[in-house]
């Protein structure tokens, strides 16, 4: 027990809570291993931007939707079994990439539609899952262990996929991949069955929660931050993959970066959840939210997988600093707003249909652009534009009335 509370601090953990984590890790571990091949896989069928492109368009769109379907049902049907069909539909994605032809621009968008629907499942249940089982005293603690078994799912993830599809011809390493997948998605279904049943809420109240915006400064300016955090995501979850490829032509390197990155960001996770203090957290946040824009300057005239690494490091100090302060404080935002137990469900569709409308903002922009003009000419100016929005978080967040607690 000793050894326990040396490393997680004096933090009071419940079964829910690893429960909760448990889930979460190996849903860090099937996307880590397979997710950011999808994107490699996509583009040696098309050598093109525009179905990539297309393809994450198509899920942060429908994982927005699905908030909103998914959040109506939450007041209705257990969060889990929410959760449950969340994972189901990130497996029949997979398996849907390997078993029909992804070269058309309709296919892309099809696939982006079923991941986005897995994900919006999922992701809703999960924030909200977070939100009930965790207290103020044990966020920051949740939310960076949460980073940890991210970051650990991502140093030996993507290192075993890039070497596993390397090292067979054609795309038969792909398949060996996302199959293994599928099977860490159907482990986190059978371990969630094992999670306590939550109380079930009869109102679903949508136009409250949209009007506490104008009522509640502190949670219009939550909104805000997460539509600035969607605008760098959207671009950038599927660039910096493509530019690692592009670079280097193999998908290992692909592999050996999210290695290098990841283990700088375990570290980091671990060191921050501990020694970052609630009134360090704003401080944290401009920290953070500096190093992601400054790190896009290191990509911008020139691209080499050396620079690459470069770029992978600061990001990979960077989002730790930003993420476990800024996830605490939004999560004791919402619980501190109107309602905040009958409208959690509410709270938490809106600020996911906020952030992905950050992400279809910016691909929008990307797609547009690239299709008036050469790629290689508006990328750096794209991501040098919507690489800022991390930092425009600071902004919006250093307004937050918060209380001395």
């Amino acid at each position: 027990m000793s050894k326990l509370k040396f490393l997680i601090g004096d933090v009071k953990v419940n079964k829910d809570l690893i429960l909760l984590l448990s889930v979460g890790g190996l849903f860090s571990l099937a996307t880590a291993l397979s997710n950011t091949f999808v994107n490699v896989y996509l583009w040696k069928q098309s050598n093109d931007y525009l179905p990539i492109a297309s393809y994450q368009f198509s899920i942060a769109f429908f994982q927005a939707l699905t908030f909103i379907i998914a959040g109506r049902l939450a007041k209705q049907i257990d969060r889990v079994v929410i959760l449950r069909i969340g994972i189901s539909f990130l497996a029949i994605f997979y398996i849907a990439v390997l078993l029909f032809e992804t070269d058309t621009l309709i296919a892309t968008i099809l696939i982006g539609a079923i991941l986005g629907i897995g994900n919006g499942c999922y992701y809703l249940s999960f924030n909200l899952l977070t939100f009930e089982v965790t207290e103020p005293d044990t966020r920051q603690f949740f939310n960076g262990f949460m980073g940890l078994l991210g970051s650990f799912s991502g140093i030996i993830g993507p290192f075993i996929a890039g070497a596993i599809i390397s090292s067979m011809i054609g795309n038969k390493g792909y398949t060996y991949v996302f199959v293994a997948a599928v099977i860490l998605f159907i482990c986190a279904v059978i371990l969630s069955c094992f999670l306590v049943r939550r109380e079930l809420d009869t109102e679903f109240n949508l136009k409250r929660v949209i009007l506490e915006r104008k009522l509640n400064g502190n949670w219009r300016r939550v909104t805000h931050a997460n539509f600035f955090q969607g605008i760098r995501e959207g671009i950038f979850l599927f660039v910096i993959s493509i530019y690692i490829y592009l670079a280097t032509g193999s998908e290992f390197a692909v592999g050996k970066y999210g290695l290098i990155t990841s283990l700088i960001s375990f570290i980091t996770y671990y060191v921050v959840t501990r020694i970052i203090k609630e009134e360090y957290r704003l401080k944290a946040i401009f920290i953070g939210g500096f190093l992601l824009f400054a790190a896009v300057f290191t990509i911008v005239f020139k691209v080499t997988f050396s620079l690459l690494i470069i770029y992978g490091v600061i990001i990979s100090l960077a989002y730790p600093i930003i993420l476990v302060p800024y996830l605490s404080i939004t999560y004791d935002i919402i619980g501190k707003s109107y309602k905040a137990r009958e409208y959690r469900v509410e709270y938490i569709v809106i600020r996911e249909v906020y952030l992905n409308s950050g992400r279809m903002f910016s691909i929008a922009a990307f797609i547009i652009f690239t299709a008036f003009f050469p790629a290689k000419q508006v990328i750096p100016i794209l991501i040098c534009i919507f690489g800022v929005g991390h930092f425009l978080v600071y902004f919006v967040m250093r307004k937050l009335e918060l209380d001395p607690t």
